[in-house]
Formats: structure tokens, sequence, C-alpha cells
């Protein structure tokens, strides 16, 4: 959502490629089993690229294969902040008491909440930060960084990043010793 704070010039070429590709790979999409999603505010995009958004997820909302999720305009405070006016809006219309509210109803607010949280978050361009992207979420995903840009990110890479995954302890809360003890249990 930050991006948009880019040239004018830079977004819209942005904008042009994304309606380009997608109206190009939405058949490719749709012929392997994709189902398209597109999360974020799509207020802000013309109309012609809100209609390919809208028909690239019509195209593919019966696919039982692959999720895509393609995050526009996304900010994961946004994302945040969306779940906690839907949540005020079931407390105000009484459906909801303040007292339910816990980490299992934001959860099926957030972005995403049919999913299951990321195991692994790849970073690519050499930054060294998640950049405001599914916060909620990646509370206890896994983080790697590389310089490459995605642009030239390749299977090589890919497997890289699936490469340092297992050598990573998953603790979600314990201790090194507690998970060790839990994984071999």
């Amino acid at each position: 959502s930050e991006n948009w704070q880019r040239p004018k010039k830079e977004v819209d070429l942005l904008m042009g490629l994304l309606q380009r590709s997608l109206k190009k790979e939405s058949p490719e999409l749709a012929r392997n089993n994709i189902r398209v999603r597109f999360i974020g505010d799509m207020s802000a995009f013309s109309d012609a690229l809100a209609e390919q958004i809208q028909k690239t997820e019509l195209e593919t909302a019966h696919n039982t294969g692959l999720n895509l999720a393609i995050a526009l305009n996304y900010g994961g405070r946004w994302d945040i902040t969306q779940a906690a006016r839907q949540i005020a809006q079931e407390v105000e219309q009484g459906t909801l008491t303040l007292q339910q509210i816990d980490e299992n109803v934001m959860a099926k607010h957030v972005c995403l909440a049919d999913v299951p949280d990321p195991d692994l978050f790849i970073r690519t361009g050499g930054e060294y930060r998640i950049s405001n992207y599914l916060l909620w979420q990646l509370a206890y995903t896994e983080l790697y960084f590389t310089p490459v840009y995605w642009p030239d990110f390749r299977r090589e890479q890919f497997l890289e990043a699936l490469a340092e995954f297992p050598k990573r302890q998953r603790r979600f809360g314990l201790t090194g010793e507690q998970a060790s003890r839990k994984n071999f249990a």
C-alpha cells in the first residue's frame, strides 16, 4: 500500500504490466486448476484493472488445485484494521461480545483467514524487513532473505530457500530445549 508513494510513471508502468499479465496468464492459471485470489484494497485501481482482477478471480474461483494469493494495495496494518472494524461491527450488531474476542476471532477476520499461516517467507531484493506484509500471519513464519531481485529470482534461488528451511528450529514460543523434546517425543 505504501508503494503508491513511488513516482507516478513507475506506478502506471506497474499497473499496466499487472493488467497485461493477468489478461495473458489467467487462461493458463485456469487450465492448471489454480485458484487466484487478490487481497488488499481494490478501490484505488482503474476500472479496467479492477475488471481484469474480478475476471481472473471468477475464471479461477472453482479451481481446486493450488491457491495463489496476490496482494495488491495491501498492507498488514490495513489488514488488521479491517479485521478490527469487522469485529467491532459484529459487537455493535450483538452477534459477538467483547468477552468472545480473542486471537482466534481476530484470525478469522484477517485476509487469508481460510489459509494456514505461511511456513516460509522469502524476501527478495536484499531488504531485511517484512515491509508491512502479512503482519498477523507471519508471527511464527521462518524468514529467508536473498539479495536477488524478484525479476531475477529463479528456481535455483527458490531451491536454496527451501534447503535452508529444514535447518531452522521451529519453536513456536518454546525454548530450544523444549522444542527439541517435543520434536523427538
